[in-house]
């Protein structure tokens, strides 16, 4: 992995937006490690506000966008 960047946006007063931008020069599937940062960033945000109430969700984590490699893949 050369360069990982994780963003968290909010999207309104109770939701987050994280997004993870990998770049990776070598032969692997770059995209397990974006989801994989993604996932971490989120259980992280999760543990850390647990105490103000157990409805918080993780949900809707998936793959954007890919280039490079054998595939390239956008979500529309």
């Amino acid at each position: 992995l050369e360069e990982i960047k994780i963003d968290i946006i909010p999207k309104g007063r109770d939701c987050l937006e994280i997004n993870c931008h990998i770049t990776c020069f070598g032969k692997t599937g770059v995209e397990m490690e974006a989801l994989t940062g993604v996932h971490v960033a989120a259980l992280t945000i999760y543990d850390m506000c647990k105490a103000m109430g157990q409805e918080i969700v993780v949900e809707n984590i998936r793959l954007l966008k890919k280039s490079g490699g054998k595939l390239n893949f956008k979500r529309e």
